[in-house]
């Protein structure tokens, strides 16, 4: 077999392989983003009550859940109309039979009688300025098929506090939930972690979201579209210089 015909038959397996590349990584972009939009929608964050964890004007990515789904420590999006039937964006602390109140002690919510470490909040309960977990004190025993909710800006989050003396003690219906914030798209802040602290309780946190999955995908995806689309000029290049020592040499 001559050295051009070795040639020619490692282009036509390179370039197959080229375009394998090219196809499966069109259907892992095409499947991730396809996948991220059925799943997730996207929210801009109206205030701070949720500082730090997100910002006004942050832009969050929010998974779509079935109100079954939702779990204490979940930052979750919802509206009610008690609330001003507007979408909102709190931290789900208490669910249905469980008994919230803040402070103890050292400044802590607790939830049963269990006292919660908040890492995510500004101004942690028995932090070295003696920060309580809440500036004032409050109980609440939160109905079946209810959640307790607060703002991790305690100190000026308007949230299930600020509506103890209604009906369910400030607690808001599971099915006004619409989704779970799972990531700060923008500014790219990264994963919304579920708080270790909840995960002793009974029926602990939920489980992290697809997320990281559908972004894979589309990394994968375009490494292996702009990779296959390269490998044709490389190869029409690397053929131009392996055919010049030949060209010269049947010169002489």
């Amino acid at each position: 077999m001559s050295g051009s015909e070795r040639h020619d038959g490692r282009g036509r397996l390179g370039n197959a392989l080229s375009n394998l590349a090219v196809a499966v990584g069109c259907v892992l972009f095409l499947g991730g983003f396809a996948w991220g939009a059925v799943v997730y929608k996207p929210y801009t964050v109206p205030t701070d009550s949720m500082s730090p964890t997100v910002n006004a004007g942050d832009r969050v990515l929010a998974e779509r859940i079935d109100s079954g789904d939702v779990r204490r420590g979940d930052v979750i999006v919802f509206t009610d109309s008690t609330w001003g039937d507007v979408p909102m964006v709190k931290r789900v602390v208490g669910v249905g039979g469980d008994k919230v109140a803040c402070c103890d002690k050292n400044g802590r919510l607790t939830v049963n009688g269990e006292p919660i470490e908040e890492p995510y909040l500004r101004a942690k309960g028995a932090s070295a300025n003696g920060a309580p977990a809440s500036p004032q004190n409050f109980t609440a025993d939160v109905p079946e098929g209810q959640l307790f909710l607060l703002g991790d800006e305690r100190s000026t989050s308007l949230d299930s506090r600020v509506h103890l003396q209604d009906p369910g003690q400030g607690s808001v219906p599971r099915g006004a939930v619409q989704a779970r914030v799972d990531a700060v798209a923008w500014p790219m802040n990264g994963m919304v972690g579920r708080p270790e602290a909840f995960a002793a309780l009974p029926g602990g946190v939920s489980s992290d979201g697809p997320l990281p999955l559908q972004a894979g995908a589309l990394v994968v995806g375009v490494v292996l579209i702009l990779g296959g689309s390269a490998y044709g000029p490389i190869a029409a290049r690397s053929a131009r210089r392996s055919r010049r020592p030949e060209a010269s040499a049947g010169a002489h």
